[in-house]
């Protein structure tokens, strides 16, 4: 660390003095957090070696090492992910962007390669856009905003080569530290010790072009300063940041920054994040056709019940592309990777088109979270994690949804509303995304809530060190890289040598379940609940698409605890009872003019003695909204009730009249 000064004081926060430049600092202020730097011929233990970085760089660079840290833990939570990029391009601790090199490591197809209507209302012609997702290319740098290149900077700024940036954690501290020196002299600002004094430079380096989403990230970083954190990295190193809760940060800073006004009028955000209104048009285009939403008036309509977590598998201006044209789809919210950034399209009372089941569309919200590339396996930032889950807390609370995985849906759980949908259904935000991490950002952490020996379990496998096998994620049936994942994998017996669990509707003629990325037929995801059927051993049994599904579950590293809650089962005197992808009402209940739609059970059945967790008791409900003028559409209710289940790894419905509702402990 160049310079001499006094340090804040790392209990207080409080500012002791500037640094001159010049002077020599003393060795005690290398390490605020930790002491002194330990001296380079000292063997540090093997998982102490990422805090040591962040000393020597802070020190090398002339920043303080507090915000090195929590810009790093709002990057990555200071993993390193074996050195794969994120869904923008970013790599390591630091999340030193790169995507040119990233496009071109992973080849990028579509996430799921599904062929969904995403409207999913089958009264009407089906919508399959003319208008597709780019094939990706390689692109040239200059197209490429400043904040997907930063690690180009970095290897300028250091000297160190891109693909040591890229791979050596040490190296991406090193790079990072190197960015911010450079934003705080950009600013005009000097060199200090005082971490107050880097405001400016922490919201540039968010890359956000926008005041308030730099200042919303720039907030976060010193969030993290003022509370600390501490925990051990995906590579086994022990971080931890000393928290200083006096710290109050020169705000003051970012107006020097030359940052855009985002057009924020008419969002519905909460005021903890950065929005901006980017309306979808809702536009006729002749024969009738229109998009790419419907008008409504929920909650007045029908209520608002679920939140859909989608991954939009594409750039941040393709994405913003996409949802303005009247010929595709929609969705209400969109969220950026580096920065947290969030677009609005839709009104949250109107309609998107999203989810690739009517019922579900009429009564969700829907976010889609950007991924600058579609290799499934690539990791997404804290930053985004937080601002979702700041945006979902918000709505949950605003129209009453329960915060559990019955409510708020991933794309990958959504059922097909009929049998012939069901094989081409989406697949996002896939086995990668940390459910656990994100209902913590929630506050609803998942958790034991009965002993181990329970009717009922919640999946819950340590994230991190779960990492089932996958292949696909570049190429077909070559193996993905480990990673850690949210999903378990479900046998036919209790052994790892049984065959996959079947999904006898995603593949109708019989045919076997994969390992593949876009294969949910066999798979459970964290948070989800389902009755016990039986144990041996290490192994758990559970009812799963009407059989019976193993999967491995040692006490020592268990992949799912016990829980409590109630379960349907079919009334007695029936053998089986029909499942359904939609809630809609009996046919009497449609008025005149409005056209009866099937109550199309889909091709499983929940079988007599098996039990299932129920979420909701809703009633049927179809939303009528086949054309651009709004007067004939209507809200069809009927008296039929139905039970939302966690049946496979989608959710489906059943009719209350079939089953019978008790607690999972009898």
């Amino acid at each position: 660390m160049r310079g001499s000064v006094t340090a804040p004081d790392p209990a207080t926060g409080q500012r002791r003095g500037r640094r001159t430049a010049g002077a020599v600092a003393s060795a005690a202020l290398l390490l605020p957090l930790l002491g002194a730097a330990p001296s380079d011929s000292t063997e540090q233990p093997s998982s102490g070696r990422l805090q040591n970085a962040f000393a020597m760089a802070a020190a090398e660079y002339d920043v303080p090492q507090s915000v090195l840290l929590a810009v790093s833990y709002l990057q990555s939570r200071w993993d390193a992910h074996d050195g794969a990029p994120s869904v923008t391009g970013g790599y390591g601790p630091m999340h030193l962007t790169d995507a040119r090199t990233a496009i071109a490591r992973t080849g990028a197809p579509h996430h799921s390669d599904a062929t969904e209507d995403a409207r999913g209302d089958d009264s009407r012609t089906a919508l399959l856009p003319d208008t597709k997702i780019p094939d990706t290319k390689i692109p040239d740098s200059s197209e490429l905003p400043a904040r997907l290149k930063t690690l180009t900077k970095a290897a300028e700024l250091t000297g160190l080569s891109a693909e040591r940036l890229r791979t050596d954690a040490a190296a991406n501290v090193a790079g990072g530290a190197a960015l911010l020196a450079a934003a705080q002299r950009e600013l005009g600002a000097p060199p200090s010790d005082d971490a107050a004094d880097w405001y400016g430079a922490v919201a540039r380096y968010s890359g956000a072009d926008d005041t308030a989403t730099a200042a919303r990230y720039a907030d976060d970083v010193f969030d993290v300063i003022r509370a600390g954190e501490r925990r051990t990295t995906d590579a086994g190193q022990r971080v931890a940041l000393t928290a200083q809760p006096r710290l109050r940060p020169e705000t003051e800073q970012l107006k020097g920054a030359g940052l855009r006004t985002a057009a924020a009028e008419g969002t519905e955000c909460p005021a903890t994040v950065s929005c901006e209104w980017i309306p979808a048009p809702y536009e006729e285009f002749g024969d009738g056709d229109y998009g790419n939403h419907d008008l409504a008036n929920r909650p007045t309509s029908q209520g608002i019940d679920y939140i859909v977590i989608h991954d939009t598998e594409a750039t941040w201006d393709t994405t913003l592309q996409l949802v303005q044209d009247p010929t595709y789809v929609s969705w209400h919210y969109s969220l950026r990777s580096t920065d947290g950034h969030i677009a609005q399209h839709v009104k949250t009372k109107d309609v998107g088109w999203h989810a690739g089941n009517w019922f579900v569309n009429a009564k969700s919200i829907g976010l889609e979270h950007e991924g600058f590339l579609a290799a499934p396996d690539a990791w997404y930032t804290e930053e985004m994690y937080r601002t979702s889950a700041r945006l979902v807390r918000y709505l949950a609370k605003k129209y009453g949804i329960p915060l559990d995985r019955q409510h708020i849906l991933g794309h990958d759980t959504v059922p097909g509303p009929t049998a012939s949908t069901i094989p081409g259904m989406h697949t996002d935000p896939g086995p990668y995304w940390d459910w656990q991490h994100y209902f913590t950002l929630l506050g609803r952490p998942f958790g034991r809530t009965a002993g181990a020996k329970g009717k009922l379990v919640t999946v819950l496998p340590q994230f991190a060190r779960n990492r089932p096998e996958f292949t696909g994620c570049v190429t077909p049936g070559e193996p993905c890289a480990p990673h850690g994942s949210s999903a378990v994998r479900l046998y036919t017996e209790p052994s790892e040598n049984a065959p996959l669990i079947k999904d006898i509707g995603l593949r109708p003629g019989g045919g076997d379940s994969t390992t593949g990325v876009n294969d949910t037929g066999s798979r459970v995801s964290t948070g989800q609940q389902y009755a016990v059927a039986g144990r041996k051993g290490d192994w758990t049994a559970i009812w799963y698409l009407g059989q019976k599904a193993w999967f491995r579950n040692p006490a020592k590293q268990p992949t799912a605890v016990g829980a409590s809650g109630l379960v349907v089962t079919p009334k007695a005197g029936l053998e089986d009872i029909p499942v359904y992808g939609r809630a809609y009402p009996e046919k009497e209940a449609y008025p005149a003019g409005v056209p009866v739609q099937a109550v199309s059970p889909l091709p499983y059945k929940l079988l007599a003695g098996q039990r299932y967790a129920i979420g909701d008791k809703v009633p049927g409900e179809y939303f009528y909204a086949p054309t651009f003028d709004t007067t004939p559409h209507k809200v069809v209710r009927g008296s039929d009730m139905y039970y939302e289940i966690q049946f496979g790894h989608r959710v489906a419905f059943v009719r209350a009249a079939d089953v019978r509702v008790m607690p999972s402990a009898l």
